[in-house]
């Protein structure tokens, strides 16, 4: 019998081929899904609009947001199933944290204004910002919303953010967290136009490069699904030069604009979830955020209106986080103890059943469930975003998981930042 004279498969120069091939796929594939972003990200955005900051706004909203508590105790935990260690921890985050993320709204929160008023607003408002940065009293994330790129608003949009700016930046630097949100995006040509005046407006106050980063607020059916039929919500985050840091879902524009009935206008709208879905597809890898948008019923009038308003609030919070949305709008401090009172029961109810999976996984036991890697970054990353917000403690995670915050964040494929928790 003759020997077998086939020669084996030449792997080094298959593998060297492959990669030369694929080098130009490989260089893109990292440059535009870079994987999650370090730190935290806020559990919600408050828009407040610009005529309405003052020194004393941060105190006035947590105080309004902890009336609401003491004045409706008996609505709010009716709503929370008469779970009163959830109501304690929803005071203590509205002490120490009432506001994760403030948005100055110089857009639709703030209208039409003459352009001295608007110019008066935006250097006042930049100066008290200025002034909670110095006396540490600012939220951890901050910002401003400012007109659109559209023609009849460019001049007023792109006045009032080099305004701001200017007015903000000290020793050309701006403050850590702060972002600013463009308004009604329709067209990628819009964004990289963004990207150009956040580069001008580095240049000319002496911010470092990158500095300026940028918000886009989905809230047009145009940037979902051009005219072309293509995904624009998808384009305009890789048009943005690593400056996009979030896609931010516009409830009632983007129904009204799709002809939805004003009654039936919801952030849970089938339209609404399509638009999401898309946003989230689109996200996915980039390290961009993603937020979902506002609900118009809020909690005010008598105590059964208290109670209708925060048992929608709460709910719509609760779906949005089982989509995997975290962050919302709030446009009233009284739906501050509901947007808290979702995320703590939210990540609180999840705890033992994630430490249970990720156990599992790191012994190669049989449990019931089998979860795959990508599924434990998942689990890892759900116990940073419990940490991030205040839900749980690093105590709470430790004694169930054993990991400390270090080790997960390497399970969730995070880059390790120092993390201050809310």
């Amino acid at each position: 019998m003759e020997d077998d004279q086939r020669a084996g498969v030449d792997l080094e120069a298959l593998t060297a081929e492959m990669d030369q091939r694929l080098k130009d796929a490989d260089a893109a594939l990292a440059r535009d899904y870079p994987g999650a972003r370090a730190g935290r990200q806020p559990v919600h955005t408050v828009y407040v609009p610009a005529d309405q900051v003052e020194p004393e706004l941060l105190a006035a909203y947590a105080n309004q947001a902890q009336m609401s508590v003491v004045e409706h105790g008996a609505e709010l935990l009716a709503v929370l199933e008469g779970d009163e260690d959830l109501v304690g921890r929803v005071l203590a985050k509205l002490e120490r944290e009432p506001i994760e993320d403030l948005r100055i709204d110089f857009e639709d929160g703030y209208g039409a204004r003459s352009d001295d008023e608007e110019d008066e607003a935006a250097r006042e408002a930049a100066s008290v910002l200025a002034q909670w940065v110095k006396g540490r009293e600012a939220p951890p994330f901050q910002g401003i919303r400012f007109k659109s790129l559209e023609k009849p608003t460019r001049t007023r949009g792109l006045r009032t953010l080099a305004l701001f700016v200017e007015a903000l930046a000290t020793d050309g630097k701006l403050p850590n967290g702060f972002v600013v949100t463009l308004p009604k995006v329709t067209s990628v040509d819009q964004v990289e136009a963004m990207t150009v005046a956040a580069e001008c407006v580095e240049k000319d106050l002496g911010l470092a490069s990158g500095a300026l980063r940028f918000e886009l607020q989905i809230e047009a059916p145009q940037a979902v699904i051009g005219s072309d039929g293509t995904i624009l919500v998808a384009r305009m985050v890789h048009a943005s030069a690593g400056r996009c840091a979030g896609l931010h879902y516009g409830t009632y524009d983007y129904s009204a604009d799709l002809g939805i009935a004003p009654d039936q206008q919801s952030l849970e709208h089938p339209a609404a979830d399509h638009a999401k879905a898309v946003m989230q597809a689109a996200a996915a890898g980039t390290g961009v955020r993603l937020s979902d948008g506002s609900t118009n019923l809020l909690p005010l009038g008598d105590a059964d209106d208290v109670r209708a308003g925060w048992a929608n609030h709460f709910r719509l919070v609760r779906r949005s986080l089982e989509r995997g949305f975290y962050q919302g709008w709030d446009l009233h401090p009284a739906q501050l103890p509901t947007r808290y009172a979702a995320n703590f029961d939210f990540f609180r109810s999840g705890l033992e059943p994630a430490v249970e999976r990720l156990r599992g996984y790191r012994k190669a036991e049989s449990t019931r469930i089998q979860d795959e890697p990508a599924t434990v970054r998942a689990l890892a990353a759900f116990l940073l975003r419990g940490l991030d917000c205040g839900a749980l403690s690093d105590a709470d995670v430790v004694t169930a998981s054993g990991l400390n915050v270090n080790k997960l964040t390497e399970m969730a494929g995070r880059p390790i930042e120092k993390r201050k928790a809310g």
